[in-house]
């Protein structure tokens, strides 16, 4: 039972009807309101669910007010400076940061399974030339249910985990394919050798007719980057491929789901819209111009990659990778690229604007992270991609912790009906 307790009163009525309140381990209580409409006859009314609590979570935790985002506890300043991708991985699964053997094992059970069947290659071929590589990862990864029909048994827990090590292991490879696709260079295979962020930079950019030499300095970068984007609580793709699981479909179907939602351009997309955006500034000398626009409230244009909808005070993802952000391009000699120069030029004014400071309207992951891809060589079409990799261990958790949750129920939201009252059919001729 609750400790506390709301009454709520119809005051057309006088009925109440006492919620229990919830609370969690950090944030603000809920009202449990699953009764209301039996007590009471009501719906609540919630558009986005902006404010509406979902379920119950032991993963992640957001305080946007103080800029504090914890996986499984632990702050993500500390894991993204201290931990690996894979290791954060096998947190947001396990629920416990590994010992040393464990997560060998783990390392070694994810790079079993980085092959794809040599069918599934093939799919790739019935993609046009310059297909989206969202496209093509949505359908193929949504396709892996036809190669692992038989261990897709989401009842059986040894089958769950067996899912979630394939999909970890598997996007890259499939990612990387769609990369090759999209350039028209032939596919690289996966080596068990590298570490998991080497072998996707491999696969990205090894040629049969070249070396390929994989920088330290960009490895880091784009596991930091994986480790960033790893889960974010309940977000539209989080909440997508619950919505999906929660019907009893399978893993693979559940996270082709979350793939669809990550490539809208408010969700997945927004670092692909912040090169947009300086494109369109075009040259340093016109910052100033569209530093104005945008305090402007009557000029459409937006400063994109700066505050952020849950952040209030500042993305603590930012603050890391801003460091690592100028490391790059310090390592890869990259400071004369005109749009690089121009994203520093456009972060330097803003954080020195008092029109921004005051209104916390600093750069967030999204500025940084596609100024890094940039850097990288990676074309803006492919950003969100690598944001579904990085995602996919906190897509998968939430998936395996929704399916072991005693109050878990198929998503069914209700509605505010708006449309004609109950009416009858005209026959035709009769109709004016």
């Amino acid at each position: 039972m609750a400790d506390k307790t709301v009454t709520i009163t119809d005051n057309a009525t006088g009925k109440q009807a006492e919620m229990p309140v919830r609370s969690g381990t950090h944030g603000p209580d809920l009202i449990d309101i699953r009764t209301l409409h039996s007590e009471l006859g009501y719906f609540t009314y919630d558009p986005g669910y902006s404010t509406s609590g979902s379920c119950q979570s032991d993963i992640t935790f957001i305080d946007g007010d103080q800029g504090i985002l914890l996986y499984r506890g632990y702050p993500i300043e500390q894991l993204a400076e201290q931990s690996s991708f894979l290791e954060v991985a096998r947190l947001l699964i396990h629920g416990d940061l590994p010992t040393k053997t464990e997560l060998a094992h783990f390392e070694t059970s994810i790079t079993h399974h980085t092959m794809v069947n040599e069918s599934l290659r093939i799919f790739f071929n019935g993609f046009h030339y310059n297909a989206h590589p969202m496209a093509m990862l949505t359908g193929v990864v949504g396709s892996l249910s036809a190669f692992y029909h038989d261990t897709i048994d989401i009842n059986d827990p040894d089958n769950r985990l067996l899912c979630a090590y394939r999909i970890i292991a598997k996007m890259p490879t499939i990612a990387a394919a769609a990369f090759k696709h999209m350039v028209g260079e032939p596919f690289v295979h996966p080596l068990n050798r590298l570490s998991y962020t080497g072998n996707l930079l491999n696969m990205l950019f090894a040629r049969p007719s070249e070396d390929f030499e994989i920088n330290p300095v960009a490895e880091r970068a784009l596991d930091q980057l994986l480790i960033l984007h790893a889960d974010h609580e309940q977000n539209a793709s989080t909440s997508t491929v619950r919505l999906a699981g929660s019907t009893g479909a399978n893993p693979f179907a559940a996270i082709s789901s979350g793939c669809a939602a990550l490539w809208g351009p408010a969700h997945g997309g927004a670092n692909e819209a912040v090169l947009n955006m300086l494109s369109e500034i075009g040259t340093v000398d016109q910052v100033p111009k569209y530093i104005e626009k945008a305090k402007d409230k009557n000029d459409p244009f937006r400063l994109m990659g700066f505050g952020h909808r849950v952040y209030k005070n500042y993305d603590p993802r930012a603050t890391i990778i801003r460091k690592t952000c100028h490391e790059v391009l310090d390592e890869l000699g990259v400071g004369n690229d005109p749009q690089l120069e121009l994203a520093m030029r456009l972060e330097e004014i803003a954080l020195a604007d008092d029109y921004f400071v005051e209104r916390k309207l600093y750069p967030n992951v999204d500025f940084y992270s596609g100024i890094i891809y940039r850097a990288l060589g990676i074309p803006k079409e492919f950003f969100t991609v690598l944001f579904a990799i990085g995602r996919t261990p906190g897509w998968i958790a939430q998936w395996m912790e929704m399916l072991s949750d005693p109050e878990q129920r198929i998503g069914r939201p209700r509605q505010l009906y708006t449309g004609p009252a109950r009416r009858d059919y005209v026959p035709l001729h009769r109709r004016r």
